[in-house]
């Protein structure tokens, strides 16, 4: 038995309430990791669910939290109370790879996932100062826009999901699905592309975090006149499953914003 800490991003809860990739396969790693005997600790926002043992830097995540000064500290709460354990796992997201530096200041072994797109500017240099901290890639493709940068690559982790949630339908569907965060290199403009090409009507359930939302406002919503292409916003995660495998009963209602607030 391995006494395991498992560090996720404070932005969403584990499980995510909405959208939340990293978070939901946070949240199935670590509960894997206790069903085959090990003791784990996760490091999550309140209101995260686990059969593991549940430490909560913060009452809510970070993203539904209006209080800006929160975030900092919290995040500094969560680097505490990890020196016990025989590892650590830490997930960062892209733009937050703070908690790299945090496996230097332990004995405990610690492995830091890496999860999204490694092609920012700042992430080279970055990588060239810490050569010497384990990190995991979630593709080896992940890996190219750093293969010129001595990084440490211990090896390559693919997502995992359980599939209980998602049945197969062998009857199909009337409409393509989009489901995600609108940014530039989720390419939603690509699917609304491939909608008109085909003439198939596509249905786009995704967030805006604020800093994608030039990006909606000048590339995406100009595309959303056309009558093959519906957004729905952010779904949540009861909605994922129907959304995913039986579309014509799916998604009467938006959890995100509505039309008129575009």
């Amino acid at each position: 038995m391995l006494r395991i800490a498992q560090v996720a991003p404070l932005h969403e809860r584990v499980p995510p309430e909405l959208y939340g990739g990293t978070e939901r396969v946070v949240a199935s790693l670590t509960d894997e990791l206790v069903r085959r005997g090990h003791k784990v600790t996760l490091f999550a926002s309140g209101g995260s669910q686990t059969v593991g043992e549940l430490t909560s830097p913060v009452d809510r995540a970070l993203r539904l939290d209006p209080r800006p000064v929160t975030r900092w500290r919290a995040r500094a709460r969560a680097r505490t109370g990890l020196r016990a354990r025989r590892g650590v796992r830490s997930h960062s997201l892209p733009r937050r790879l703070s908690g790299l530096s945090f496996g230097r200041l332990v004995r405990t072994p610690t492995l830091h996932t890496l999860h999204g797109r490694l092609d920012l500017p700042h992430f080279a240099p970055l990588f060239r100062h810490m050569s010497d901290v384990a990190v995991v890639s979630i593709s080896d493709a992940q890996r190219a826009p750093l293969r010129t940068v001595d990084v440490n690559w211990v090896g390559t982790v693919h997502h995992g999901m359980p599939l209980e949630p998602y049945t197969y339908s062998e009857e199909g569907g009337d409409y393509l699905a989009f489901l995600g965060r609108i940014s530039r290199e989720k390419r939603p403009d690509l699917a609304i592309a491939v909608a008109k090409r085909v003439a198939i009507p596509l249905k786009i359930a995704a967030k805006i975090d604020p800093a994608d939302r030039g990006y909606f406002e000048s590339e995406i919503r100009p595309l959303l006149g056309d009558p093959l292409i519906e957004f729905l916003g952010e779904i949540d995660d009861a909605e994922k499953a129907d959304f995913l495998e039986a579309p014509w009963r799916c998604c009467s209602r938006s959890t995100g914003p509505s039309p008129s607030a575009w």
